[in-house]
């Protein structure tokens, strides 16, 4: 886009010289349009930056500019016009213009006879998440989407920002590129998708540095923390290394990782060039905690293949106004998170036995999930608009996560590639395919079946039963047999060899409440409603003693303490400010946990599907 902006440049400015002679002079050209916006941040403890758009060359009567209403990469439509304040504009002579709000995001500026004029406003930022913007007195952070505006029609005009840090600030963190000779602080942006995939940190944040693959990574680091910073640089290093080598291609020549170490931090959103992460600073203390964060630093990364050049095609180019349906955010993400922790075991992150573990436990989360067996991997992608993003107390009994479902699929179609071409392709090739064929040859997206064909001409025959029993439909995939083809046993037995009540309670309002109940389980049978406040059990006051934390779960959240199959509980309950009696009836826990162990003495054929797989 650039490069065709500076060729209408070049023409208008050549077009009279370039006449035959004796011809009839031609009129110059309509000047390009350009767009200049400012953002300034005065008074950072009120949580306002304040942004400026001059547009040039605007030659229509008026000019309708729009903010979007969701963030690429985070699939909820977040209405981030609702933050905007004090919206004005201005001609080239000072005077205002008439503005209209014509629908929830878009402001229609009134400018005849004038191309040449400035929009102002507000944007009230006190959310610090990826996915939002954050300004207080230590420091400013922003997704482009939540603070720039856009004019309707020219989504793909080129731009430059002039960021004014608050008094004191020093630094300014973005993957935007610095403007050629511009004042400091000023970047350039080849359109709005690449403003608003451009985020920012803006403060004192300390900025570290590594080289991979000879390109320059930058590390900003928002907050304290205490992490030998020589190791985390050289793991970090591996990481991307690690990344790269899936596809085997470089497309970087910069890449920045903002980093906001937090009390209570974790999540992460990808960018083009670059990524924001949040992490609790006390994260780097422990050992599990360290290789969490580099976990979440090799998902975020490795999108910069996956999502943000290898797409489908309904992730760009961005809608902004509404939802962008795809069936294939089990690609997207749930595969992403498969090499995220297959980098992490290819680089020595985890050892084998604990990469297999980690496989395991995914499993279970999958397979243990009620929802597992109501939604399938494609209908959770193309809901999570109104559901991933928006659980209620029902939301485990109705769907599943496409990231945990998608790498479980990930695990077995790479297996299954392996097997089928005796250890000569792997998962690895479906995606060195694609970024080929759709990002560089063809410049777009890929369809659902285009990706489907890709797997097979990797692996030299077709799945499509696969896909059409376990990726649109909900039939439990054949772990067994997938693991097989690595010379691998898998094998499940009773996660809870007790009863269950089926339901879940928690103590964090000072009562003791039902927080979820299991589809199908003994209190969804039994009566017993999410909001219940447990009074009595068998008669006596309800103690903590009647109840155990749910393995894996958070610490508030409680279970009745098991027991046998078929025991019966009298309950007295609060419900609606009335006292309700009712009986439980204990069941047996469908629950399994789930165990990938190597088998003795495995076949020449399954030894060389392991190694391809594990990169050994």
């Amino acid at each position: 886009m650039p490069n065709y902006f500076r060729l209408l440049g070049g023409l208008a400015a050549g077009a009279l010289l370039a006449a035959p002679a004796g011809a009839r002079p031609l009129a110059p050209a309509p000047a390009v349009p350009t767009l200049r916006y400012t953002l300034a941040m005065p008074a950072p403890q009120t949580h306002y930056f304040e942004v400026g758009v001059a547009l040039s060359g605007f030659v229509q009567d008026y000019t309708d500019v729009k903010m979007p209403v969701w963030a690429p990469g985070s699939y909820l439509v977040r209405e981030y016009a609702k933050n905007v304040e004090g919206f004005q504009a201005t001609g080239a002579n000072g005077q205002a213009l008439a503005v209209e709000k014509i629908d929830k995001n878009t402001w229609r500026v009134r400018h005849p006879k004038q191309a040449d004029f400035k929009v102002a406003y507000r944007v009230y930022a006190f959310e610090l998440s990826v996915r939002t913007s954050f300004i207080d007195a230590d420091h400013g952070y922003l997704n482009g989407s939540s603070v720039f505006v856009y004019p309707a029609l020219n989504k793909g005009l080129a731009s430059t920002v002039a960021v004014q840090p608050a008094a004191g600030w020093a630094q300014v963190s973005t993957a935007l590129r610095p403007v050629a000779g511009g004042a400091k602080f000023t970047y350039q942006a080849a359109s709005y998708d690449e403003l608003a995939d451009s985020p920012m940190e803006i403060g004192n944040q300390k900025v570290l540095q590594f080289t991979a693959n000879g390109t320059v990574h930058q590390v900003a680091m928002y907050g304290t923390y205490q992490v030998d910073e020589t190791r985390l640089l050289a793991d970090m290093k591996k990481i991307c290394e690690g990344a790269q080598a899936v596809v085997g291609q470089n497309p970087l020549d910069h890449y920045l990782f903002i980093v906001h170490n937090l009390e209570r931090g974790g999540g992460g959103l990808e960018h083009l060039y670059s990524t924001t992460l949040e992490v609790s600073r006390t994260a780097y203390n422990t050992e599990a905690g360290y290789k969490g964060f580099l976990r979440l630093a090799a998902h975020e990364y490795f999108h910069l293949y996956n999502v943000k050049r290898i797409r489908p095609v309904a992730l760009g180019p961005f809608d902004y106004d509404k939802e962008n349906y795809t069936h294939m955010l089990w690609v997207s993400e749930g595969m992403t998170e498969y090499f995220a922790n297959l980098i992490n075991e290819r680089t020595g992150f985890y050892d084998q036995q604990g990469y297999l573990d980690h496989l395991a436990s995914t499993i279970g989360t999958v397979e243990n999930a009620p929802g597992n067996k109501v939604q399938s991997a494609s209908e959770a992608s193309f809901d999570a608009w109104i559901k991933y993003y928006r659980p209620n107390e029902n939301s485990p009994n109705t769907g599943i996560s496409y990231y945990d479902k998608g790498e479980t699929i990930g695990l077995v179609l790479d297996l299954m590639i392996i097997n089928a071409t005796q250890g000569q392709k792997h998962l690895d090739d479906v995606f060195r395919l694609l970024y080929d064929t759709y990002y560089k040859k063809l410049g777009r997206g890929f369809t659902d079946q285009e990706y489907q064909d890709a797997v097979a001409t990797v692996a030299g025959q077709r799945f499509d039963d696969f896909f059409k029993q376990s990726v649109y439909g909900t039939k439990t995939v054949d772990y067994a047999t997938a693991f097989g083809y690595a010379g691998l046993g898998f094998s499940s037995a009773p996660a809870n060899p007790n009863g269950t009540a089926g339901a879940t309670f928690s103590t964090r309002t000072g009562r003791l409440l039902v927080t979820g109940v299991e589809r199908d389980g003994a209190a969804w049978t039994d009566g017993l409603n999410v909001n219940d406040e447990v009074l009595l059990i068998n008669g006596a006051a309800a103690a903590q003693e009647n109840f155990e934390p749910v393995p894996g779960g958070p610490a508030t959240t409680l279970r009745l303490r098991g027991s046998s199959p078929g025991t019966p509980l009298k309950l007295q309950v609060r419900r609606d400010g009335l006292p309700r009696e009712l009986t439980l009836t204990y069941r047996a826990d469908p629950d399994q946990r789930f165990t990938v162990q190597p088998l003795p003495n495995p076949t020449a054929a399954q030894q060389k599907v392991l190694a391809k797989w594990l990169g050994k």
